[in-house]
Order: structure tokens, then C-alpha cells, then sequence
């Protein structure tokens, strides 16, 4: 079975697990305060373009989502997101557990506008019994979003002028930040990004790490006591060193970005099979996931050898399936999965029984 579900399904890069194995009988102190992620730190703050940032290593990007919005939130404020977020969807209500509500909004490609930010601070802030009702207090946005789709620059200053306007925070779920950073319909930077965020996360996990994500906190104002959070929240890792010898081998010579435009090469080109052979996409994704809508016959015959995730039912007889693509996403695989797209006789809007050459 050539897995194609997710963007986690291998280890690590070798140049991680090499390094981590040269450091492995090293003496440093923990919790984040050692050699290499100080290291690491200086890599990112460069990229960022940004010496005043405060950065902080969690061990996983849910840790880091909730640890990054209870230490914002008051306990009557909610965080804002579009109805397909991840924090709105796959993660088990674990904001809520914290005492804050998910405030959704409608999205059909998983961005959220600025107009409807405005529209619903101000309907909050009109109403007469809002005193009653959970406080919008912050906007969480993921990039690429969970639909594959990423944001401009335009789009993200736009965002974060409103925020700004508003007083809201924007927070910026980067657990994929690598591959929409590396896609084709991207202009912005890492400094775009530290530039317009209040708070963003670079993830590990997802994009060559073995685990871990990187949060990097620009606004003054939510620094202070932001690794007492992380302990209450389970985050902090004693053996801090192993997060930050991660991020230190990612940033020290553009390996980050490096196998982050694989993973999208990768994508491309099973995009392009799907639409060249007559399939539909759900989503214009020109990130590291792709949501081809298959009938049911092919997703059954592709499912024979290759694993990849059901999105969405589409309609009676079709359904929309992501295919994620990673740093280690072998080419020889996407070649396999390319032929056997060319292979599926059928036209966009109907298909016989599916045949696989050879």
C-alpha cells in the first residue's frame, strides 16, 4: 500500500535523525533553554525578519493551538474561525475543553474574509444583550487552510488590518506553513507573515520533523508569561534540545523550504493527472493536498493499492478524496499513482468500470 492520507506518515528527515544522533550523549540543560534551540531561534528570526519575536518549541500542533489561544483568550471570549478550521473540526473540541467557544463563520475553501470578521464584532458589539453572549477575541486562520487553499499577501494584510481595527488578535496555524509557503499561487514570506500575525506557528511535525512545532509570538503584549501556559498545557518538553536540534537542521540552510517545494512538486503532478484525465477538484489547491472527486468505482479500484482519505460526499453517486503529498513523498510513488490515473477509462461527468493497464 502506497500511502498517500497524510502528511505524517514517515519519520523524519535523515539529516534530523544524523544529527540527532551526533548530539545524542551531549549535556545541555532542558526545557527549551539550551545550545541548539537558542540556535534555532536565531535561524527563524532571520527568516523572519524579526529580532524582537519570542519563540517557543511545543511538541505537537494541537499543544500549541490551545496553549496559544486559552493564553490570549479571557475566559468569556471565544476565537473566530472559519467553520472548516481545524480547531472548529479535527481537534476534539480541545479549544472548548479549555473554556472557549469556537465562533465559526461560513467557508467553502476554508479562508475567512475581513468583511466577515467586521460583520460579526460589530453585530457582537450593536446588540444590546452582548454582555450575554460569548466576546469574539481573537481570529484563527490556518495557511494553507484545511481545504489545501492558502492566502495572499493582499488577502493576509486585509485580514490583519481589520484585526487590527478591532483589536483582535490574528493568530496563524502553520502547521503546514512550509507547503503554502512553497506554492506556485503564493507571494508571501516568512516576514510577510511575523509582519501581519500576531502569533504564528511553523510546523514541524508536518514538514520534515519528527515532531514539534515552532510558535512565534510579535505582538508585545502576549509575550509575558507565555511559557507558563506552555507547562500548564502540557507542551513543554524537558528534553527540550530534541525540538530545538529539529528546527536548528531545518533553518540552518533553507532545508525547510527545500523539501517543502518537493512535497508541492509532488502535489502538482498528481493534480495535473486528475484534471488532464477529466476529474473535477473540490478545492483549487496549489498546496500539498490535492481533493480529486472521484466516482465510487475508482475510488474503490484506486483504493486496491493506494490510501488516501475521504473528504467529502458530493453527491448520490461521487465523492471529493484528498490526496497529501509530504517532504518524503518518493517520486517513483506519484509516477505509479500518475499512470494509474491515465489508466482509468471515463470522462469527467460519467465512467465505466475502471481498468488498470498492466
Amino acid at each position: 500500500m502506497i500511502r498517500f492520507e497524510n502528511d505524517y506518515t514517515e519519520g523524519a528527515h535523515k539529516r534530523i535523525l544524523n544529527r540527532l544522533i551526533e548530539t545524542n550523549e551531549e549535556q545541555t540543560p532542558g526545557y527549551g533553554v539550551d545550545e541548539h534551540c537558542e540556535k534555532a531561534r536565531a535561524y527563524i528570526r532571520k527568516e523572519c525578519d524579526a529580532a524582537n519575536a519570542d519563540i517557543h518549541f511545543l511538541v505537537g500542533g494541537t499543544q500549541t493551538n490551545t496553549t496559544i489561544i486559552a493564553s490570549i483568550l479571557r475566559p468569556h471570549q471565544g476565537a473566530i474561525a472559519a467553520i472548516t478550521g481545524h480547531i472548529a473540526v479535527h481537534e476534539t473540541g480541545a479549544i472548548e475543553a479549555t473554556g472557549h467557544k469556537v465562533l465559526t463563520l461560513p467557508s467553502d475553501d476554508g479562508k475567512i474574509q475581513p468583511e466577515q470578521v467586521k460583520e460579526l464584532y460589530d453585530a457582537h458589539w450593536n446588540d444590546v444583550t452582548h454582555e450575554h453572549m460569548v466576546q469574539p477575541g481573537l481570529v484563527y486562520i490556518s495557511n494553507p487552510t484545511e481545504n489545501g487553499t492558502t492566502y495572499s499577501k493582499a488577502e493576509l494584510e486585509a485580514l490583519s488590518e481589520v484585526c487590527r481595527e478591532c483589536c483582535l488578535p490574528l493568530v496563524l496555524d502553520g502547521a503546514r506553513l512550509g507547503y503554502g509557503l512553497a506554492s506556485k499561487d503564493s507571494d508571501l514570506t516568512l516576514a510577510d507573515v511575523a509582519r501581519l500575525c500576531d502569533v504564528f506557528y511553523i510546523g514541524g511535525t508536518k514538514v520534515g520533523a519528527m515532531f514539534g512545532e515552532a510558535a512565534i509570538i510579535m505582538n508585545d503584549a502576549l509575550k509575558k508569561d507565555f511559557r507558563y501556559f506552555i507547562k500548564q498545557r502540557g507542551g513543554m518538553l524537558a528534553k527540550g534540545r530534541l525540538l530545538g536540534i529539529q528546527f536548528e537542521t531545518l533553518f540552518e540552510d533553507g532545508l525547510y523550504y527545500e523539501i517543502s517545494k518537493h512535497a508541492v512538486e509532488m502535489s502538482m503532478m498528481i493534480r495535473e493527472a486528475f484534471v488532464e484525465n477529466g476529474f473535477s477538484l473540490r478545492y483549487d489547491s496549489t498546496s500539498n493536498q490535492q481533493f480529486p472527486i472521484l466516482p465510487e468505482d475508482v475510488m474503490q479500484e484506486l483504493g486496491k493499492k493506494y490510501s488516501f482519505s475521504f473528504w467529502e460526499k458530493v453527491d448520490a453517486t461521487h465523492s471529493a478524496v484528498r490526496f497529501c503529498t509530504s517532504w518524503a513523498t518518493k517520486k517513483e510513488h506519484v509516477d505509479m499513482l500518475v499512470e494509474d490515473i491515465k489508466a482509468i477509462k471515463g470522462e469527467k461527468n460519467g465512467h465505466d468500470r475502471v481498468i488498470f493497464r498492466g
